[in-house]
């Protein structure tokens, strides 16, 4: 079986370090919850680089304020196969899982339709020593 390739994406870090905050890739939504156990999936960490497959949704959530009455913001983003985020939506207060779940849904199966679009090799990649081309090979665990 082929290892997935994965690109290094920054993982923004929402609300503050201090509160609750997590990041997840979304591969499926049970639309018969309203809350954030509706989005199954993976957790990476956020606030830095996570290696993540192009074409993933990511789902990053935060709080900010005190602890008695925080204020909640989630946020949706696609990864490009060239390392970036796109976000897609986002959402604030206590409704936020609702308020996304369609979104995120409609975005899974936008996905699973759309091939990735994998760059081919180039002269531009003549510039790169053979050691660092196999150390991104390693990483991607090609090799």
């Amino acid at each position: 079986m082929e290892a997935p390739f994965t690109v290094a994406v920054e993982i923004p870090l929402v609300g503050d370090e201090r509160r609750k905050n997590w990041a997840k890739t979304v591969t499926n939504v049970d639309d018969s919850l309203a809350t954030g156990w509706a989005f199954d999936g993976e957790f990476i960490a956020t606030g830095g680089i996570q290696d993540v497959e192009p074409g993933s949704v990511v789902l990053v959530y935060g709080e900010k304020g005190s602890r008695a009455n925080p204020a909640i913001e989630a946020r949706v983003f696609t990864v490009n196969s060239d390392a970036t985020l796109s976000l897609r939506a986002s959402a604030r207060g206590r409704a936020w899982a609702r308020t996304l779940r369609d979104t995120i849904e409609d975005l899974l199966a936008e996905v699973a339709e759309t091939p990735i679009e994998l760059l081919e090799w180039t002269p531009d990649l003549i510039r790169y020593t053979d050691e660092a081309i196999s150390e991104e090979a390693k990483r991607r665990k090609l090799l």
